[in-house]
C-alpha cells in the first residue's frame, strides 16, 4: 500500500511536535493498515526527506505528502515540492495531496475547540477572534477572513473578526477593539491553527488576560478524516493522470 507521510511545519516548542503526533495516531486508528508517517519541514524532526528516504528503504515504491498546513501558501507552494525534490529518490513514485484547508471539516473542528471552553452560539454578549498564522500571501489570509464573516453571519454572537500573529492584518489587538466596537463584553478566540507553538501563545498574549482561548485544532476526529481524504484523492487523481 502506499504510504501516507504527513508533513507539518514544525516548532521549536515540543508541544507542536507531540499534538502533531496525536493527529496522526487517530488518523492510523481510522486506518490500521495504512503505514503512516510524521514529518516535518523545519525546526523538528524527522525532516520530511529522511522520512521519504526511510519509506523507501522499507520497500515502498510509492507515497503521498500530505501537508498538515490550513493553507496554500508560501510553505506549501515552495518548501514541501523542494523537500521532495531535495530528496532525489527516483525508486520512489511520491505525490503531493492538497493542503487542508479550505474545508468545512476544520470550521467544525475549531467550532468544537471554541465549545470544548464554553463557547455557546446566540450569546450576543460575545465577540470572537479567529486567529491564524498570517501570510505574505493574500489568498491565504482571505480564507480566514471568509470563514469569520460567515460564522458572523449565522452564529449570534456580538461579532466574528479574523486577526493574524504576523505578516497580515488586522492584528489582535485591532480585532478586538473591533468587537468591543459592535457591542461584545466578553472575547473568546477560536484557533486557526493546527498545533500549539509560538504564534498561538502570542495571539493568546495578545487577546488580554480575560479572553477565553480554545485550543489548536490538533487531534479532531475529522481533521484526521480530512487527512485520510486528501491522501485518497491524491492517489486517485494520480491513477488518472496515469491512464490518461
Amino acid at each position: 500500500m502506499t504510504a501516507l507521510v504527513a508533513v507539518a511545519h514544525g516548532s521549536r516548542d515540543p508541544r507542536s511536535a507531540a499534538v502533531v503526533n496525536e493527529l496522526l495516531d487517530v488518523v492510523r486508528a481510522l486506518q490500521p493498515s495504512l503505514d503512516v508517517r510524521c514529518s516535518f519541514l523545519d525546526l523538528s524532526v524527522p525532516l520530511l526527506g529522511d522520512v521519504l528516504r526511510g519509506v523507501a528503504a522499507d520497500g515502498h515504491r510509492s507515497a503521498v505528502v500530505v501537508p498538515l498546513l490550513l493553507g496554500k501558501a508560501f510553505h506549501a507552494r515552495v518548501d514541501v515540492p523542494g523537500a521532495v525534490a531535495e530528496a532525489r529518490l527516483p525508486s520512489l513514485d511520491v505525490t503531493i495531496a492538497d493542503v487542508l484547508g479550505p474545508d468545512p471539516r476544520l470550521e467544525s473542528a475549531a467550532l468544537r475547540r471554541l465549545a470544548s471552553v464554553g463557547v455557546r452560539s446566540r450569546d450576543r454578549s460575545l465577540g470572537v477572534v479567529l486567529a491564524g498564522a498570517g501570510s505574505s500571501h493574500a489568498p491565504a489570509n482571505a480564507l480566514v477572513s471568509r470563514i469569520a464573516a460567515r460564522w458572523a453571519a449565522g452564529s449570534g454572537w456580538a461579532g466574528v473578526e479574523a486577526a493574524f500573529a504576523s505578516s497580515a492584518t488586522p492584528d489582535v489587538p485591532t480585532a478586538v477593539a473591533r468587537l468591543r466596537a459592535q457591542g461584545a463584553r466578553r472575547i473568546a478566540v477560536a484557533s486557526w491553527f493546527l498545533a500549539p507553538g509560538r504564534l498561538p501563545d502570542r495571539v493568546a498574549d495578545l487577546a488580554g488576560a480575560d479572553a477565553v482561548i480554545a485550543p489548536p485544532l490538533g487531534p479532531d476526529p475529522e481533521v484526521a478524516e480530512l487527512v485520510l481524504h486528501r491522501y485518497s484523492a491524491a492517489l486517485t487523481e494520480e491513477r488518472v493522470a496515469r491512464s490518461a
